[in-house]
């Protein structure tokens, strides 16, 4: 049967259609949006549970998000501190194919793994995942062959892989679409810290000599044993849903999962996410959806950059004639650091102004003029500045086009498929962008 609505006497609307138990019937989800419920939501507890998300949820993504970017960028660290001599790789393309697949397993599992988010339960999940490729990153510092590094870049992609997603599809559970944006900005802006960050660990774990593992090994097993902690950690920590924060007062709990029914639109029924079931009607409808592919083309053309930068970055700037390792590492962080200034301004002022396009295209105009600075200028101090406008550039896009997505999605299973698709589609940028930068050019 279609949606009927009627009034219930006090000034609100019951939306009585034909989803039963949180599954889609062979009807549009348009015919139900168009009866569209009505929820007495109180702001003043709208914000204050705004605040409690923002508190408890924020910092362990971008904790978590900060380690994830480390832990498959600090390749790059290790790539000047001997790895490449170590492992006899230092010419050909043998590193580059180690970069390259960690992506094919991170590409393939991005949309079911962002089904397994619900279905497991998110508080469990994403902290399995982090302490697993925390292991896996750790282990990488063993690794005495070109087929050990391989083996260990796979199983760190696969690991990896969907993560990203499963963050936004879990910031789903807890904001409005509206919110969406901003939070994604808040921890994504970890992703260039990471290379700030990652810079300074490794300047200080290269000098390490212990046990036979001699400068790079270190980069590894103290940034993975700081990883698997955090994602152990983690599990205590994060809650599945509005439903089980303990953070939570009951009538807090309430309204948090009212006001997420209202943001689906009417598109199912249940008061808790956790019990919407799955569907194929639910992925048909994402993958047949424009935007998801608009927004996946637009992100290939921004990963590019952005992957090449960051794997290489320290290569990059040993190549500008800044031989000392250290040096280098070093150098690395004030680029990154002023990406992740840029990337917080820009989500924020996004969501102001109500614009996600232009923004990404000054941010590419931005990208664009740090590259001719680095290829066409003879200075080394030029070159260098321009590594600011590149990371700068090239960071605060990808934020955009996974809130600008979200936005546009509903409900839980829609969202979850076409943000997986996203990621996986787009992440194909990192067939040519581990290519860029090969050995013969240092």
């Amino acid at each position: 049967k279609m949606a009927e609505k009627t009034h219930d006497g006090d000034g609100t609307f019951e939306v009585h259609d034909d989803i039963e138990n949180g599954k889609p019937s062979d009807s549009h989800v348009e015919n139900i949006r168009q009866s569209q419920p009505h929820f007495d939501i109180d702001p003043v507890l709208s914000k204050k549970l705004d605040r409690k998300f923002d508190y408890h949820i924020i910092p362990w993504l971008f904790g978590i998000w900060l380690f994830a970017f480390i832990d498959r960028s600090n390749i790059g660290n290790a790539k000047i501190d001997g790895l490449t001599e170590d492992l006899n790789i230092s010419t050909g393309t043998k590193f580059n194919i180690a970069l390259l697949v960690f992506y094919i397993p991170y590409i393939l599992v991005d949309v079911p793994s962002n089904w397994i988010v619900k279905k497991v339960r998110a508080g469990i999940y994403l902290p399995t995942l982090i302490t697993c490729w925390g292991i896996v990153s750790t282990f990488l510092g063993f690794t005495k062959s070109f087929a050990g590094l391989v083996v260990c870049r796979l199983f760190l992609g696969l690991f990896e892989g969907g993560f990203l997603g499963g963050i936004v599809v879990y910031l789903a559970m807890f904001y409005r679409r509206h919110q969406m944006l901003y939070r994604i900005g808040l921890f994504y802006c970890a992703a260039p810290l990471s290379g700030a960050f990652g810079g300074l660990l490794a300047t200080g774990l290269a000098t390490i000599r212990h046990g036979g593992y001699n400068r790079w090994p270190w980069i590894f097993f103290i940034e993975g044993i700081i990883t698997t902690v955090f994602g152990i950690t983690c599990f205590f920590f994060m809650p599945s849903t509005p439903a089980d924060a303990r953070f939570l007062t009951p009538e807090e709990r309430k309204q948090a999962m009212k006001r997420l029914r209202e943001d689906s639109h009417g598109a199912t029924n249940v008061e808790d996410v956790n019990d919407e079931h799955f569907s194929w009607h639910w992925v048909r409808m994402a993958m047949l959806a424009p935007q998801t592919y608009f927004c996946a083309l637009a992100w290939i053309f921004l990963l590019i950059p952005l992957y090449s930068f960051s794997l290489f970055l320290p290569s990059i700037i040993q190549g500008l004639g800044y031989r000392n390792t250290t040096q280098a590492q070093l150098l690395t962080v004030p680029p990154n650091m002023a990406a992740f200034f840029v990337v917080l301004l820009t989500a924020s002022l996004s969501d102001r102004i109500k614009a996600r396009g232009p923004i990404m295209a000054v941010g590419t105009l931005v990208a664009l003029c740090g590259y001719i600075m680095i290829l066409a200028s003879k200075s080394n101090g030029v070159r260098y500045g321009g590594t600011f406008l590149v990371a700068t550039g090239v960071y605060p896009g990808s934020a955009m086009i996974m809130g600008w997505l979200s936005n546009n999605l509903a409900p839980h299973y829609v969202r979850a498929t076409g943000v997986g698709l996203l990621i996986g589609l787009a992440n194909m940028a990192a067939f040519p962008a581990t290519f860029i930068y090969l050995q013969k050019n240092a």
